[in-house]
């Protein structure tokens, strides 16, 4: 029997790390993408997951897509909604998700560090779209989730351009959050990860789903969905706890169950 294509290692904080594996350099085939789908649904799904990170190796997060793909009938369909479905169902997890990026993470594999809500960077990372040098663009995510991130014109520059981006000007246009020595990219996302999963994360997960979702209307639909979002977090555990013990102990003193 293969290897699985995405290792899982579920962490005693409650964070799940996922490891994608193929290398050396993790391209996103058809089938990695299944078997991220699959994964990254059962997860959005367990209570007991607190937050999660996703890698690759010190080679590459991911190259980009398994271009050896591309040739037979009907590629671009296939390929489309395989990525759309793997990268869709990461993004919909409803706790933090990270990045953590060494090596290379081009094409489809910057689009997979885009699904993720925060990106810590190696200082030794490149990170682009290349496609236009296959004679096409992004078709996993990229011309969405790039621009809504770094504005239209940073975003068309990296798609026209084909060019890497070195990690101090990937933070500086905010394509990364955080670029740390390499060798540290891995236990820095831990960490971070590890700082939320201790948390309210039926809060964050519910403000992380207001905020996605706002950016796709006007600022009165954005406000409906906070409302919205702020009534149902009332009814949660973690908010009776964290008010009682704000009413109680003052601020900072919550335990909070995750429910």
């Amino acid at each position: 029997m293969s290897e699985p294509l995405v290792l899982v290692e579920s962490r005693p904080d409650g964070v799940t790390l996922l490891r994608l594996n193929r290398p050396p350099l993790n391209p996103l085939s058809t089938a990695l993408l299944g078997e991220l789908e699959g994964i990254a649904s059962g997860l959005a799904a367990d209570a007991s997951v607190k937050a999660v990170v996703l890698t690759g190796n010190e080679k590459a997060f991911a190259a980009g897509a398994d271009v050896s793909e591309f040739t037979a009938d009907g590629a671009a369909t296939v390929v489309r909604a395989g990525i759309r479905s793997g990268l869709d169902a990461l993004a919909a997890i409803p706790r933090p998700v990270i990045a953590a990026i060494n090596g290379f993470a081009l094409g489809g594999g910057l689009e997979l560090a885009l699904a993720c809500d925060l990106r810590v960077a190696g200082d030794s990372s490149r990170l682009g779209f290349p496609e236009v040098q296959l004679g096409i663009f992004p078709g996993g995510g990229g011309t969405q989730r790039a621009t809504r991130l770094i504005g239209p014109a940073k975003a068309k520059d990296l798609i026209w351009s084909g060019r890497n981006v070195r990690p101090e000007e990937a933070l500086t246009i905010g394509l990364v959050d955080r670029v740390v020595p390499a060798a540290e990219v891995l236990d820095h996302a831990l960490e971070w990860a590890s700082s939320f999963a201790g948390g309210a994360v039926v809060a964050m997960g519910i403000a992380k789903r207001v905020v996605d979702g706002g950016l796709d209307g006007s600022l009165a639909t954005g406000l409906d969905l906070e409302a919205e979002g702020f009534v149902e977090v009332f009814d949660t555990d973690d908010a009776r706890v964290g008010i009682r013990s704000f009413l109680d102990d003052g601020p900072g003193k919550a335990t909070f169950s995750g429910r």
